[in-house]
Formats: structure tokens, sequence, C-alpha cells
């Protein structure tokens, strides 16, 4: 973060239609909030998610090391998961992710809403885009994957 960094909000929205039903697409984004949980690039990245009002999302290194992204604010299973705190955001800033289901033609609809507010810099504003699109992108892999192999 450089010195004196604007105060920013961010919206990002992602809207995709999973071809697969809406327990599937749920399971694959439990999947991927948790031990299945990829970065852009295909890193391994698994993180600890907590399914319940208040559960942490967090990474754990071991040994007390880690980083916590988050805290289910909400979570209706199938329909809707809530998340509050900062994320990926290691600076002054706080967040709100909703994952939306639905049933749409050929599958389930999944709406990704990331609302931000805080100093966040030039290289987050441009990239968290980006980020989001491989989180669906992987969420409709590890759908297609569960159910091809059920």
């Amino acid at each position: 973060m450089a010195e004196g960094d604007p105060f920013r909000t961010l919206n990002v929205r992602k809207d995709v239609v999973i071809a697969a039903p809406v327990e599937i697409a749920w399971e694959a984004t439990l999947a991927q909030l948790g031990p299945e949980c990829e970065m852009p690039g295909g890193a391994p990245f698994p993180m600890t998610f907590e399914a319940w009002p208040g559960g942490r999302w967090f990474r754990d290194l071991g040994e007390g090391v880690g980083h916590l992204w988050g805290h289910v604010q909400v979570i209706k299973p199938p329909k809707l998961i809530e998340l509050c705190g900062p994320m990926f955001m290691s600076y002054p800033a706080i967040s709100h992710v909703q994952y939306r289901f639905s049933e749409a033609p050929g599958g389930s609809r999944l709406e990704l809403i990331h609302r931000a507010m805080g100093l966040i810099p030039d290289d987050h504003m441009a990239s968290v885009g980006e980020g989001w699109q491989y989180f669906v992108d992987r969420i409709e892999t590890i759908a297609r994957r569960r159910l091809t192999s059920r």
C-alpha cells in the first residue's frame, strides 16, 4: 500500500450458469472455499471454511500462523452464503461477499457479488475481478467433475 492511498469502494459482480444442479454447485463452492481452493494460475491454496453462522474462513499455515479471510454472516444451504471480513486485504478494508444460487435452464445460476471499502491499492482495484473470475471458473470445474463422478 502506497502512502496516501485513497479511500475507495469496490464492487465486483459475476453471474454464471453452471451446468449442474444447485446442490452440486453448492458442494463445489464449499470445496473451493475449503480444501480444494486454488489461486489464479492453479496454485493450491487450501483454506478452512466453517459452514455455520459465525464460522471462520481462513488459511491455516500451522503453528499458529495464518490469515483470517472472513466470517460466515449468512448460510442457507444450498441457496446463499454471505461472508464479511478482510478477505485477502492486508490493509484497512472491510468486505462483504455474497454467493447466491438459483435454478436456471441448463443447471444453476451463481451470482457472486464482492463489495469492499477501504484503502484499496491500485493493483487490487485492477485485479480483483480477475481473481473472482478464477474462483467462479474453478467452481464450475469442480461441479463438472462431481457431476461426472456420480
